[in-house]
């Protein structure tokens, strides 16, 4: 792993458009060889667009390896590079609303798109945040992601297993949380809610801690800018009247609303993952 982050760190000094056609010649080896992963990713592109043609999801499929690996390699720049440049390359639209997170307490919902590592550091630019966070099997590379992630201000990270009440106490502090609410962590905190019409262990934390610390909610999108030009962080407006009384209700609506930005640019979605890896009783395993 040490060379592996030696690599990294080794290529985030190259230019962006010549670090992003390697990223993607790396993805497209990848695609032809990790096999599990070609897999599981289309199998969730036949269950989530089955309006398209197996040559469309196909190609959707090669795109996400490119753009994912991209991701990783360019993750070396996040990690490395100068504020100043870092602030050439990531766009920020209108910009990380500070005063809102000033106001009160807040979520900052971050759907699972490749580059949402560049996100939280335009997040961190401005702001200290807190999130929770899985310790990576490698220590070496779990060190280089913390530092790489806090760098410019101090971040309170913790473990799932903690729960929310620490999560709770920092919003109260006055920390924004970044929030990643659509991966599937089992059914324990989650509803089986439609994630494009087929039933998705989703967890229901969104709502319910915005119910329980009255916080705003602010979606955050991050994208690629085209023709290797950085990075595009979207600061959306904050839900109003959210979550409401009906906790299910408002998964729903937030997943119906990660669905809507994923049509924008359907291949930096995280397809790999096993997003429908838990199924509702007496359901088999679509995998």
């Amino acid at each position: 792993m040490r060379l592996v982050l030696g690599l990294m760190w080794l290529l985030h000094w190259l230019p962006l458009p010549l670090l992003g056609r390697l990223g993607e010649s790396v993805g497209s080896l990848l695609f032809i060889l990790i096999r599990k992963r070609r897999h599981i990713t289309l199998t969730n592109l036949r269950l989530c667009l089955p309006q398209l043609s197996e040559g469309e999801r196909l190609l959707i499929a090669r795109q996400h390896f490119q753009m994912y690996a991209r991701s990783v390699l360019e993750r070396g720049i996040l990690w490395w590079a100068s504020e100043a440049r870092l602030r050439r390359l990531i766009q920020v639209e209108p910009g990380v609303p500070l005063e809102a997170i000033e106001a009160g307490p807040t979520i900052l919902m971050c759907p699972h798109f490749v580059c949402l590592d560049v996100a939280g550091v335009a997040v961190m630019l401005e702001s200290s945040l807190c999130s929770i966070y899985t310790q990576q099997r490698s220590k070496v590379f779990d060190r280089a992601l913390r530092k790489g992630r806090s760098r410019f201000r101090p971040v309170k990270l913790f473990s799932r297993a903690e729960g929310v009440k620490p999560i709770i106490r920092a919003m109260r502090e006055g920390l924004p949380f970044f929030m990643l609410p659509d991966m599937d962590f089992g059914a324990k905190d989650a509803e089986f809610i439609p994630f494009f019409g087929v039933p998705a262990a989703t967890l229901t934390a969104v709502p319910r801690i915005a119910a329980t610390t009255g916080a705003k909610v602010i979606p955050v999108i991050a994208t690629m800018l085209p023709n290797y030009r950085g990075w595009k962080v979207e600061f959306h407006d904050a839900w109003e009247n959210y979550p409401g009384d009906d906790m299910k209700e408002a998964t729903r609506l937030m997943n119906a609303y990660i669905e809507q930005q994923i049509l924008r640019t359907p291949a930096e979605y995280f397809w790999a993952h096993k997003r429908f890896k838990t199924r509702p009783p007496g359901e088999s395993c679509v995998y």
